[in-house]
């Protein structure tokens, strides 16, 4: 019988290295609409609710930018915003930014997206009601990559001031290129506990989740199977992290993976392991 996870388990924030600390911290602030939580030596903490820290930057000397969908690592992580007028909200900002913007109604949740000065993925959306989401004969989420209601949004959020993210937005999923769809489904669902929200192998994904979610973690060969390793000074993800709702959960997940000889870091903020495609994850509890 394969593992399961607690069904309020959660995403928390994601370290990202980046190439132009002062370049990327207006991007954050002005375009993706975060604040400013914290600052250190090359390195600063934006939350979307003054509190609790959403994405973490650092800069990294001699830097390399990653092309997109050129490694294993990042696809994009998303940001999940309250309700479908704070979609609105962000749509306006982002056309005011005049960035590019992409987009996509999953009918499950409606979403926007976008790129970082390091080409770093982001997704802004919302969820649609729960009871609203739909599975095929096979027990798959039914996701599409429809047009959004552009307009809608707009029309929705035309009254709102834009004064950022508002609180009540966390980190809804995140999304990788990996090197094996088998061997991530063997770490993430056999191992750790996520349940497939969505097999859609066939076109070279696999959605995971936790409690029902449509997905809390996207897995994709779109870079290639065996897609190479980022460089060591690359930009891209440090780490994300999985917040478990308490202790006992979160020794239960770190000892199925200790079973299977995954190398694991304690450090002050939290445990660390690295998947089988080389990407790292910070496990914490409540």
């Amino acid at each position: 019988m394969s593992p399961s996870l607690p069904y309020d388990l959660k995403l928390g924030p994601v370290k990202l290295k980046v190439s132009d600390l002062s370049r990327s911290l207006a991007f954050y602030r002005e375009v993706v609409g975060l604040g400013l939580l914290q600052t250190g030596e090359g390195i600063v903490h934006l939350t979307a609710d003054g509190h609790t820290p959403l994405v973490i930057l650092e800069e990294l000397a001699d830097a390399q930018v990653t092309p997109r969908r050129s490694v294993a690592g990042l696809y994009h992580f998303a940001i999940l915003l309250p309700s479908r007028k704070d979609l609105g909200a962000a749509l306006h900002n982002l056309i005011r930014a005049g960035i590019h913007i992409g987009q996509a109604d999953h009918l499950v949740s409606e979403a926007l997206y976008i790129a970082d000065p390091d080409h770093n993925g982001i997704e802004i959306y919302c969820d649609r009601p729960r009871d609203t989401w739909r599975r095929d004969a096979q027990g798959n989420y039914i996701m599409a990559t429809d047009p959004i209601d552009w307009d809608g949004l707009l029309a929705l959020a035309q009254d709102v001031e834009w004064e950022g993210l508002p609180p009540g937005t966390t980190m809804g999923h995140i999304h990788f290129h990996v090197q094996s769809l088998q061997k991530s489904k063997h770490f993430y669902c056999e191992v750790l506990g996520f349940d497939i929200a969505a097999d859609v192998s066939s076109r070279g994904a696999l959605f995971v989740s936790a409690g029902g979610y449509h997905h809390h973690i996207g897995l994709n060969i779109w870079a290639g199977e065996n897609a190479p390793l980022p460089a060591a000074n690359a930009t891209g993800l440090a780490y994300y992290t999985v917040a478990f709702p308490d202790s006992s959960s979160l020794q239960q997940a770190l000892g199925r993976l200790r079973s299977e000889a995954v190398p694991i870091s304690e450090k002050p903020d939290g445990f660390y392991a690295v998947d089988p495609s080389g990407i790292t994850l910070r496990m914490v509890s409540a």
